[in-house]
């Protein structure tokens, strides 16, 4: 199983090694030292702005996605209230078909909200097997990926405020002699990590979802992972090692800045970023979002027409024979 995991992986590795190697090499050659752990973080951040970038695309179609599925959700409560109470197999399968109808209708699933996270989720895994290995890489002279032997031990050798790049909170605890740099670096990504995804998925919940979606079925899921999955990043970050905490809290504060920015500007219609969008466009004189103001100057313009009364024609006085 693992064999199989390492082959899914390799070349993933491959490509975050390379552009890794690439990064380092430009900052080398601009005059930064090629040991120093400040020249491998810029790598690991510039890395992460090169991913992100190239995933704009699928993020665009993740908002649509997750704005198709706010919309169905009045459709989605009416089904479930038809087949409540029905546990038979029949009903149960015809339930599911009108599901599958139903978010066939509206072009969205409920994984395309999960996109973005399952297409990083190879490069983030690959190169924490990259950074996690380079100790032992570096102490039998290997290279990894597109990164060679002197690359590695480079790596493993530099360090940040004391601390090394390829340690981990966990290891320095159980090494016998602790770290207090790696313990302080560490703890500090750690929580930097998971608070960063938990504000970016909090304004989601509080500014950026319809009435009918915080009542939706849905909503209840979405307030449990909330606070599990920062947790299980929380608790699964004493074994990352730093670079990859560099790599993780890069990644989520790019997703934070990505998420205020569409919040703002581009928010769900009917939601309370809408509504506070629309407030601030009045503030300046524009119409509400999604109405052109030439529309505001017709609609306007059209007045009633003032009633004219019709002028009666007079009867002419007959001459008296």
């Amino acid at each position: 199983m693992t064999n199989f995991f390492d082959l899914i992986l390799s070349p993933f590795r491959y490509v975050v090694s390379w552009i890794l190697w690439a990064f380092h090499e430009l900052f080398s050659k601009i005059g930064l030292d090629p040991n120093s752990g400040w020249t491998w973080t810029l790598s690991i951040i510039f890395l992460v702005l090169l991913i992100r970038t190239a995933l704009i695309p699928v993020f665009v179609k993740q908002i649509k996605a997750q704005r198709a599925m706010q919309a169905l959700q009045p459709d989605l409560r009416k089904l479930q209230a038809k087949y409540k109470g029905k546990k038979d197999q029949l009903s149960q399968q015809a339930m599911i078909a009108e599901q599958r109808a139903l978010f066939k209708k509206h072009k969205t699933n409920p994984l395309s909200s999960c996109l973005p996270m399952l297409i990083q989720m190879p490069f983030f895994f690959a190169l924490f097997t990259v950074l996690n290995n380079a100790s032992k890489a570096s102490g039998s002279n290997q290279g990894i990926g597109a990164l060679s032997a002197d690359h590695i031990k480079s790596f493993d050798q530099s360090s940040i405020f004391g601390a090394r790049l390829s340690d981990t909170f966990l290891n320095t605890i159980n090494s016998g002699s602790p770290s207090a740099a790696v313990i302080i670096v560490a703890l500090i990504m750690i929580l930097a990590m998971t608070a960063s995804q938990f504000i970016t998925q909090k304004q989601i919940m509080s500014k950026n979802m319809t009435k009918e979606a915080l009542e939706g079925p849905f909503m209840q899921q979405q307030k449990i992972m909330l606070y599990i999955l920062p947790l299980v990043f929380g608790v699964g970050g004493i074994n990352f090692p730093i670079g990859v905490l560099i790599y993780w809290t890069a990644t989520n504060l790019w997703t934070l800045g990505q998420q205020f920015y569409v919040i703002r500007n581009n928010p769900t219609p009917g939601s309370q970023a809408e509504r506070e969008l629309n407030e601030r466009r009045a503030a300046k004189g524009l119409p509400p979002l999604g109405q052109k103001k030439s529309d505001e100057a017709a609609a306007a313009a059209i007045v009633e027409e003032p009633k004219v009364q019709r002028v009666q024609p007079q009867r002419k006085n007959r001459k008296k024979k």
